[in-house]
């Protein structure tokens, strides 16, 4: 796990090497145990250095191969290295280091491009090819690990975060107002585009190819979910699973500094930490909890350092936890968006603090992301659909649902009319198509609506949630692992048949808002909680029946509760004062009437009012101080 970036001047101008020494300083958070550059003619290339595997000078980066025809700067984790190193030794390669990094340079003289279809890992890296003065830039399937670019006439620029290319002479911080209707849409953004005018991310699942003569993407993998034409008894696919994920944690143990695993109080960190802790003996947890004395409602159920306290104890791990108030988000808020850069779904400070807690005593961490969206962990939104007529009718249905922060009728009064005159003919309801069409098989029964709404998950909402990962464990030096993306545990998942994951596939429920008000929430959610039930059976083995059982409960501070009582003034004096720097971009007065009705009891708009404090230091950090620290 580290960080690259890189300077590619299609001009054949040489790279400058301060220049590049200052990009790759930029994400020094990333790597804090070495860092290197290559320059040579137009490439230059840079590297920071989180040393796991192989921790000797050996496996510093950038790498070169035997010849120097080939130099490799990576991110990431190959976790089937060792078989690829033996198979590419019985093919007579020669290897100097035991690092999974120089795998690929091999693979990569021995397959070409299809070398990343052999990779079962999390990985984001950039190969330049001296013989074809070519630069090859590749990302994992699913999006674990970010790789941005930038493209002009002259110049390719690319890193793991934003903040590096920001830090090159030609580049400025502009914001993209299709990206932030995107955003203030869904919470998230769904294709290439980020908020950063000019600035894309290379999808999950994609390579890029860069000469002089310009850039051409391709896909080399996609989520298939789909029906099997025969299906096996049930109890054959919980035992499949059940061996998969066996192996696929173990796999990810691979490492040679300290490993240990988050813990909540949900099975699918459960189910890793009762793996690995078989493995690795007193192995380290961690939980961020939360002070509940002011919260209301729902939110008295968010603190879940009891049940984690009672798996740590179960399974014997030396146990270490942070409890967060109202106001350690306010405090946090600079430095959070400094690392984040590029704004995704929902609140994820806890995510910051629970990082720099496991960041003291490991390098590496085990996360339990991907569990809900391989196996159907979220019945209530699937149902929205389940009824549709066809595509059409589906992406409006979907469409409608996930609108997360503002309606779309209130979007024209939201932003500022420079704003909305560049954006009115954007469609969000294309933005949701392009992404669902993409997908293969057919859409003529209830079962082909959830898969599709599986994939779009995948693809939207399971990637944002990898980023906000990625970003904020990097922030503090920690390298986490998602056993659930193994591959070949996903390749298993989407040929589950449906009626395994999911037990009410009869007429949709009732619509209601996740975010709604009162006793119908609760009752909505109990009627709904059907979802996963291969991995609740297959996790059956492992945790006790309250844990594999029991309600779903996300990761989240009571923050519904916060921005009515404890932090009201913070909010106030952040996103109401009409000197406010997001206002640029906002109409005042549609800003005020949104938040007042949250802080009224009216309606629950705590994803909006996050997203807009994110917006403001966002507009601070990067429009105002170009990346730079506060």
């Amino acid at each position: 796990m580290c960080g690259i970036t890189g300077v590619f001047n299609l001009d054949g101008e040489g790279v400058d090497r301060t220049l590049l020494v200052g990009m790759n300083d930029a994400i020094a958070h990333r790597g804090p145990d070495g860092s290197g550059v290559f320059v040579s003619g137009p490439i230059g290339l840079g590297h920071r250095r989180l040393s796991i595997i192989d921790l000797s000078e050996a496996a510093a980066q950038p790498m070169a191969n035997e010849t120097g025809s080939l130099m490799l700067t990576y991110n990431g984790e190959i976790y089937n290295f060792q078989s690829l190193r033996a198979e590419l030794q019985g093919k007579g390669h020669r290897f100097r280091s035991a690092t999974d990094g120089e795998v690929i340079l091999h693979g990569y003289e021995e397959w070409g491009e299809q070398v990343v279809e052999r990779l079962n890992g999390m990985f984001a890296f950039a190969l330049w090819d001296q013989g074809a003065q070519r630069l090859f830039l590749a990302r994992d399937r699913y999006g674990i690990k970010p790789l941005y670019y930038l493209q002009s006439a002259t110049t390719f620029l690319f890193g793991s975060e934003v903040k590096a290319l920001l830090r090159h002479d030609a580049v400025r911080a502009r914001l993209s107002a299709p990206a932030l209707l995107e955003y203030f849409t869904f919470q998230n953004l769904f294709g290439a585009q980020t908020l950063f005018d000019g600035i894309k991310i290379v999808p999950a699942g994609h390579v890029m190819s860069v000469t002089s003569a310009g850039a051409t993407l391709r896909q080399y993998w996609d989520f298939t979910f789909s029906e099997p034409s025969t299906a096996a008894p049930a109890e054959e696919y919980e035992e499949e699973l059940g061996r998969l994920f066996l192996v696929g944690v173990k796999r990810q143990l691979v490492s040679d500094v300290p490993v240990g695993a988050y813990l909540s109080g949900g099975m699918d960190s459960g189910g890793i930490t009762a793996i690995a802790s078989r493995e690795i003996p007193h192995l380290a947890s961690f939980t961020a909890g939360f002070d509940l004395s002011s919260a209301s409602g729902l939110e008295l159920h968010f603190d879940e350092r009891t049940r984690a306290e009672a798996l740590s104890y179960q399974f014997r791990t030396e146990h270490y936890e942070v409890v967060l108030k109202s106001g350690d988000m306010e405090r946090v808020m600079p430095e959070l968006i400094w690392h984040l850069e590029d704004l995704r779904v929902g609140q994820c400070y806890p995510n910051y603090y629970v990082s720099r807690l496991a960041s003291k005593f490991v390098k590496v961490v085990l996360a339990g992301t991907g569990g809900d969206e391989l196996y159907a962990g979220y019945p209530w939104r699937y149902y929205r659909a389940l009824d549709s007529l066809n595509l059409g009718d589906y992406v409006d249905r979907y469409h409608s649902f996930w609108q997360r922060l503002v309606p779309a009728e209130v979007l024209p009064l939201l932003f500022q009319p420079h704003v909305w005159n560049e954006v009115r003919d954007v469609s969000t309801v294309d933005m949701m198509r392009h992404v669902v069409s993409k997908a293969s098989g057919p859409l003529e029964t209830p079962i082909d609506y959830v898969n599709r709404s599986l994939y779009f998950e995948c693809k939207t909402f399971l990637h944002g949630l990898l980023m906000v990962e990625d970003k904020l464990s990097m922030a503090h030096g920690l390298e986490t692992r998602v056993p659930f993306l193994d591959n070949d545990i996903v390749d298993f998942a989407m040929r589950i048949p449906m009626n395994v994951k999911l037990r009410n596939l009869g007429p949709a429920a009732d619509r209601l808002d996740e975010n709604a008000i009162g006793p119908k929430h609760d009752m909505y959610f109990r009627r709904t909680n059907d979802g996963k039930l291969i991995l609740r059976q297959m996790l059956s083995r492992l945790l006790p029946p309250s844990y594999v059982d029991g309600a779903k409960q996300g990761f989240s501070a009571p923050d519904a509760s916060w921005f009515r009582g404890d932090s009201i003034e913070y909010v106030k004096s952040l996103v109401l004062d009409p000197k406010a720097r997001l206002y640029e971009f906002l109409r005042p007065d549609t800003v005020a009437t949104l938040v007042n009705e949250h802080l009224d009891g009216k309606r629950n708009r705590r994803l909006l009012i996050w997203s807009l404090i994110c917006f403001e230091w966002w507009c601070r950090t990067f429009l105002d101080n170009r990346g730079t620290r506060n």
